[in-house]
């Protein structure tokens, strides 16, 4: 793990972050607590979409993450502010040589939510109960599971591989010993990440956690992942008033860890970023995130705390070559020739925008500064297409609605310029425009319905694996390229590569031949998202993973 390469690139805003978290501080109100600033209240934050639902290991995207890790925890976590690892559930951990065996030291007198016991046979519960996930879609909603561990007991759904995760044993209530097939970049790393929360036992069984339905194009989740969630976070489940749009979190007075520092916790969804804005100013909600690029300054101006986080992510165009057309190479280069992404960067990037060559951020190990770059160039863009024999080329060109995301804080506008470069290349283009969840995500990600679509990804932990092999390491549906076999073995091969050195050999190759070679998608850029909150907001620390926690904040 290259965590001090990007340590370096975060320090200066996760000061800028801490400064605010320290200021203004005062005796807590509560009897027997320590913390500093005002306690009691209620933050209001506004979410920019609906969240999927609340089971941890169905969802994959930072709208159902904000209000799922304030509920839970995972064994390992990022220290706030930076892509460090420190202890959560696990006070400690330990592998063997292979790097298979991983051996977890749990935090003592830890309850969940329901007042049941969290212990080793809880974490093996939850270990066993992912891998022996049944049914073709439940499995297909286990993004990050199928990214992390590959496969399950029984593949059911299309593009898994072959499983990771061979067992999980509670030594003692203390101990839980979790042992993988083969070495895996992704660990320790991947123990942190929010889909591999761990959930009541109890709960999951009470509440039948695993009926996952699909209905044509739609899921639907059971009791526990809509009603009942429940983890041991700061906060538990009060509520999710659909018809408002607020989700209601209550304030765990048995935390084991920094209690939160408010009583409660609303997260309202408005999905309109103007909407969002007006009500920052009228006060009816004290954060916002993804604030658009021209209002940042203008709210700075006014007093409002404006939280930059380095741009640990990556905006994507993204080819399905279900579409014969787009099988071609030629006609995938031809489409990254044709996109002008510095103007874009210019037009409709905040502040500190690059276009990306590559699929991750330059602080990642493997990064490549020799791969094939693809400079804004219509006339090669028009060669590329006619050497493919290609004319009256028309793609269906998706891009979602009612969000806004951290590297793509104006979905709509982003596509409008994409759309006018490909049609000034020939290329006609067919909008479509979907909402984020329940819609966009499972049109492209589930059922491929898209030739062209934008989407993206905020790190979790600095490994190439997360960001290039968590694309491109398997097959997808999202990219229609289950035939790329030569890609696939090139990413497990640099992922499973012990040594340092080789290591980053090997992932520098994949990029180069990423650019080159295969093409399964255009890198467009690299945008550092902000956070805003009003200046009676304390002790909130902005992360560049978007991984913020409420349980230190305060108002007032």
């Amino acid at each position: 793990m290259q965590a001090g390469r990007l340590k370096a690139a975060v320090a200066l805003a996760a000061a800028a972050a801490l400064a605010v978290g320290a200021s203004g501080c005062a005796k807590s109100e509560r009897d027997g607590e320590s913390g500093g600033a005002k306690t009691g209240g209620t933050f209001v934050f506004a979410g920019a979409g609906d969240p999927k639902n609340f089971d941890p290991i169905f969802n994959d995207d930072g709208e159902s993450f904000r209000p799922i890790r304030q509920m839970y925890d995972t064994l390992i976590q990022n220290k706030p502010g930076t892509a460090d690892l420190q202890g959560a559930l696990a006070e400690s951990w330990e592998h063997d040589a292979e790097g298979k065996v991983w051996t977890f030291k749990l935090r003592k007198g830890v309850k969940f939510h329901d007042g049941t016991d969290f212990n080793a046979a809880a974490v093996c519960f939850n270990f066993d109960r992912w891998f022996n996930m049944k049914g073709a879609a439940a499995q297909s909603q286990m993004i990050y599971y199928s990214d992390v561990f590959g496969g399950f007991a029984k593949n059911e759904a299309e593009g898994v591989g072959k499983p990771v995760y061979n067992k999980c044993e509670a030594k003692d209530d203390g101990t839980a010993v979790v042992t993988m097939n083969q070495y895996k970049g992704a660990f320790p790393g991947a123990f942190a990440l929010t889909a591999l929360s761990i959930a009541s036992p109890e709960a999951l069984k009470k509440y039948d956690a695993d009926a996952v339905k699909q209905n044509g194009d739609s899921f639907e989740y059971s009791a526990f992942a809509n009603e009942h969630p429940v983890g041991t976070g700061p906060f538990s489940f009060g509520g999710w008033d659909k018809a408002k749009g607020e989700i209601t979190l209550n304030r765990n007075p048995d935390y084991w860890g920094d209690k939160a520092k408010v009583d409660k916790l609303v997260i309202k969804v408005i999905k309109d970023e103007n909407t969002r804005k007006q009500e920052l100013r009228a006060g009816t909600v004290q954060g916002i995130d993804f604030p658009a690029p021209a209002d940042r300054k203008a709210l700075s101006g006014e007093g409002f705390q404006v939280l930059d986080r380095p741009a640990f992510n990556i905006l994507y165009l993204g080819f399905n070559q279900k579409n014969p057309k787009l099988k071609d190479l030629r006609v995938r280069q031809a489409i990254a020739y044709a996109l002008n992404r510095q103007q874009l960067v210019q037009t409709k990037g905040p502040g500190g925008t690059k276009v990306a060559d590559e699929f991750m951020p330059d602080t990642v190990l493997g990064y490549a500064s020799d791969v094939q770059k693809y400079e804004y160039n219509v006339e090669k863009a028009k060669q590329l297409l006619k050497d493919a024999g290609v004319q009256n080329l028309t793609l269906n060109f998706y891009y979602p609605t009612d969000v806004s995301r951290p590297y793509m804080p104006n979905p709509q506008e982003i596509f409008t310029v994409l759309a006018n470069d490909l049609q000034a290349v020939g290329i006609k283009v067919n909008g479509v425009a979907r909402p984020w969840n329940g819609g966009y995500k499972d049109d492209v990600q589930q059922f491929g319905k898209q030739d062209l679509h934008i989407l993206g990804w905020t790190g979790d932990y600095n490994d190439p694996g997360n960001f290039v092999g968590t694309f491109f390491g398997r097959g997808k549906v999202e990219f229609g390229d289950q035939a790329m076999t030569e890609m696939f073995d090139a990413i497990t091969k640099a992922d499973g590569t012990v040594d340092e050195a080789g290591k980053k050999a090997a992932w520098e190759q994949v990029n180069r031949d990423i650019a080159a070679k295969w093409l399964p998608a255009v890198p467009i850029w690299h945008a550092p998202p902000a956070i805003v909150v009003t200046k009676d907001v304390k002790g909130l620390v902005a992360s560049p993973l978007t991984d913020e926690r409420f349980n230190t904040v305060s108002v007032g």
